[in-house]
């Protein structure tokens, strides 16, 4: 079983380790030149850029053409294995999993399951974790569709930013609900809902620091404060707002943290410098992963 994803997936090294995934990368244009997520541009490369730049950066999804070449490729290098996991950014955020169905039928050679997340970003990296370790333990398409499931069922993901103007350029706010919060100095602080797998506001705050300490009382409406939690911060480029909201949740929850995570490139170009955020789930409703 191949693993498929895209890059608006965030994964911490030591999530990596031992598992195979190929990831087709989203586009990016900034100052009139288009760099490949993850593969022309890093993260810190791309959030070094945009401190020099008052442009805002531009995405796009993949071509169908592009998931044809990495299905052909997967099939050809592995005749033997021609069953391909191809689990993808939320539906409800991006096209790139209606991408990935249209050159799914244009190579009937191979057998491509998919699944979308309903997510993106550190949240979507657990499901893709998930489904690599229970395909390298040889588990059946459907138990892998059972345990990433599970998974997307208990995990939340929040995030908090000090600016909308990106959010609003990238069309995922209203322009005239982006503007107004901007004069008014909001910071949201924002979900994905798993019905839609689509964003919503959890909260809002007047300061991005009560923001950032509006992430844990997100939590905390969510899981019974002092729960164990499995916990993972991310940021664009701000380290010190994450520790911020780690000794900030540490106060309150039994705190079981992965590795911090950096938001791909892909997604900041969404949120802009310094956005803080969180994926969470109960410890004891989080399956066990082979």
């Amino acid at each position: 079983m191949h693993i498929v994803t895209d890059s608006g997936m965030d994964l911490g090294p030591k999530q990596m380790e031992g598992i195979h995934i190929h990831q087709v990368p989203l586009k990016i244009e900034l100052d009139n030149k288009t760099y490949l997520s993850g593969v022309d541009i890093n993260a810190d490369e791309f959030y070094e850029l945009l401190t020099k730049t008052d442009s805002l950066p531009k995405t796009s999804l993949p071509s169908p053409g592009d998931f044809v070449d990495l299905y052909k490729k997967l099939i050809e290098e592995h005749p033997e294995d021609k069953n391909i996991f191809s689990i993808h950014i939320s539906s409800g955020l991006s096209n790139t999993l209606q991408s990935a169905q249209t050159a799914a039928s244009l190579v009937p050679e191979a057998v491509v399951h998919f699944f979308d997340t309903m997510t993106l970003s550190g949240a979507q990296g657990w499901q893709v974790e998930a489904a690599a370790r229970a395909a390298q333990a040889g588990w059946p398409v459907e138990k892998i569709k059972e345990l990433v499931g599970k998974v997307r069922k208990v995990t939340e993901t929040i995030y908090t930013l000090p600016d909308l103007k990106y959010l609003i350029n990238g069309g995922r706010i209203s322009h005239m609900k982006g503007l107004l919060a901007s004069v008014l100095h909001i910071k949201p602080i924002i979900g994905v809902d798993k019905t839609e797998g689509k964003y919503y506001e959890r909260s809002k705050q007047p300061t991005f620091k009560r923001a950032m300490k509006g992430l844990v009382n997100v939590v905390a409406k969510d899981i019974p404060e002092g729960t164990a939690i499995r916990v993972q911060a991310a940021s664009t480029a701000n380290p010190e707002g994450i520790e911020f909201v780690r000794q900030e949740l540490n106060k309150r929850f039994d705190c079981h943290w992965l590795s911090d995570s950096t938001v791909a490139p892909v997604l900041g170009a969404h949120t802009g410098l310094g956005l803080v955020g969180l994926v969470y789930a109960p410890l004891a409703d989080y399956p066990t992963l082979p």
